[in-house]
């Protein structure tokens, strides 16, 4: 196994794991490229395939591992943001949501009116309805502000 950068520009000059800005972020790796280095210097050059091609396969069992991490964290992110979408109310453009919420308070708004007439009498009046709009407007502004059903909102960091 031959140890020169292809890159350097001398010759003989040679690489170290140190050297290796990839090697520097998994200190196992750099400990299984070491021992297989020493492993070379004392079997000699017979040995030379065999040392490449077990520290080959530890390095290929890492970069699974690695990507089937990611693929089930990637996995259960989506299925998460699944889940959430799943549990939200019905669409904001349904009749029901839209109208339902104003018909009730419509319907509601007559013996508050009578009580409120009744009681303050105009001013009593003026406070009731100004109530029952400003919670028709707060219950619009609600749904118009909810993003249509399948756009997620993107996740921090996104």
């Amino acid at each position: 196994m031959d140890t020169r950068d292809p890159r350097a520009t001398g010759p003989g000059e040679e690489t170290s794991p140190r050297q290796d800005p990839g090697l520097g972020k998994d200190p196992d790796l750099r400990r299984e490229l070491d021992a297989t280095v020493r492993a070379r210097a004392e079997l000699g050059d017979e040995y030379d395939s065999a040392l490449a091609d077990s520290f080959l396969e530890r390095v290929e069992r890492r970069i699974d591992d690695a990507v089937d991490r990611r693929v089930r964290r990637q996995l259960a992110e989506r299925q998460l943001a699944d889940a959430r979408a799943a549990r939200r109310p019905g669409t904001a453009g349904s009749w029901a949501e839209r109208y339902g919420f104003a018909l009730i308070t419509l319907v509601l708004a007559i013996p508050l009116s009578a009580i409120a007439g009744g009681m303050a009498g105009l001013s009593g009046l003026v406070v009731a309805w100004l109530g029952i709009i400003g919670v028709n407007a707060a219950q619009s502004v609600r749904l118009n502000r909810e993003p249509p059903p399948g756009h997620d909102r993107p996740a921090p960091g996104d």
